[in-house]
């Protein structure tokens, strides 16, 4: 029996899982939840009902997972502890620093209800989590550095668009490519989190509205651009749509350390990533997750758990004589 999955939004995460689904044999949609009019949100999957979010309690039983495609900056806050009640779900939150306080209500709420959910699945947080943590135990004695871009980051271009007075945007993060190849290098730099990247903001003012005020309130947005040198440029709807539709990604994870009785062997671990969509790119990584959450769900596990938590054969569909075949 093909797992059942569901999706909270229809935005770009929304879109890609559905998009995604057609890579994943053993899982079936079930059913797209949305806060709009159902009437007016179009998927492409013939025979897949779309629904008012407000009546997801009447698919409690129907959806093995419930993959959770809203922002991290409102949405996720709220609504995966709501859904934990309900549904085994799945989110995006990669709001670093409130990633404990998220899982603490996330795992409260699912031990109660009896159910099992996973948080902060993605490439980051999520592949280059688990590249940092390989980091951290194959070199203890070294460093890690971690650097995103250049590409859209679609948590930070949703926290720009809900920005009073902003129509449209698009953020690009930017590594410092200085003190990227100095990283790259072994020179094993001292950098602060401005010294890494950089974000540009391309923004589609409401007519009418103050940019002056846009611009301070970008700039200054904890935990998001207050501690980046950032630049906000004003321009058209049309621009944006013209040069600004993409939606590609990537980054950088290193970790350069030391090994031998005087340490004299210098050793540096990369790990890059370069995605021509972060949307389809990250829907995959959620949709293996599934499987694992699914797995785990029905091993009679409850609470929220991430991605350091899943044993890797989990992830796939394959057997253990399989992957021992063919992989390891």
């Amino acid at each position: 029996m093909a797992i059942r999955i569901g999706i909270m939004g229809y935005g770009n995460i929304g879109k890609g899982i559905e998009t995604a689904l057609a890579d994943y044999p053993d899982m079936e949609l079930a059913v797209v939840f949305t806060r709009r009019n159902p009437a007016d949100v179009k998927i492409h999957t013939s025979g897949v009902p779309v629904v008012s979010a407000g009546e997801a309690e009447k698919w409690k039983d129907k959806v093995d997972v419930l993959v959770l495609a809203g922002g991290s900056a409102t949405d996720l806050p709220e609504q995966t502890p709501a859904y934990a009640s309900l549904f085994n779900v799945i989110d995006t939150f990669d709001t670093h620093a409130h990633i404990s306080e998220h899982f603490a209500k996330v795992d409260e709420v699912a031990k109660n209800h009896g159910k099992t959910a996973m948080i902060s699945v993605g490439w980051d947080p999520g592949l280059f989590s688990l590249a940092r943590l390989f980091g951290h135990v194959i070199l203890p004695d070294g460093k890690d550095y971690t650097f995103w871009g250049r590409g859209v980051s679609q948590g930070h271009s949703d926290a720009i668009r809900r920005v009073p007075g902003v129509k449209d945007g698009k953020q690009y993060t930017c590594p410092v490519e200085s003190a990227l190849e100095a990283v790259r290098n072994g020179e094993n730099p001292v950098l602060t989190t401005r010294d890494m990247h950089t974000r540009e903001c391309y923004v589609v003012a409401e007519k009418g509205a103050d940019r002056g005020t846009i611009e301070n309130t970008i700039k200054t947005m904890p935990n998001y651009f207050a501690d980046y040198d950032t630049t906000v440029h004003f321009i058209s709807e049309e621009e944006l749509k013209e040069k600004h539709s993409g939606l590609a990604h990537g980054g950088f994870v290193f970790r350069s350390g030391r090994t031998g009785v005087h340490k004299e062997h210098d050793h540096v671990m990369e790990y890059r990533l370069k995605l021509d969509s972060n949307p389809e790119f990250t829907t995959h990584v959620v949709l293996a997750y599934a499987r694992a959450l699914y797995r785990f769900a029905k091993e009679g596990k409850k609470g929220c758990f991430t991605v350091f938590d899943v044993p890797p054969a989990y992830l796939s569909s394959l057997s253990g004589e399989e992957l021992r075949a063919h992989l390891l």
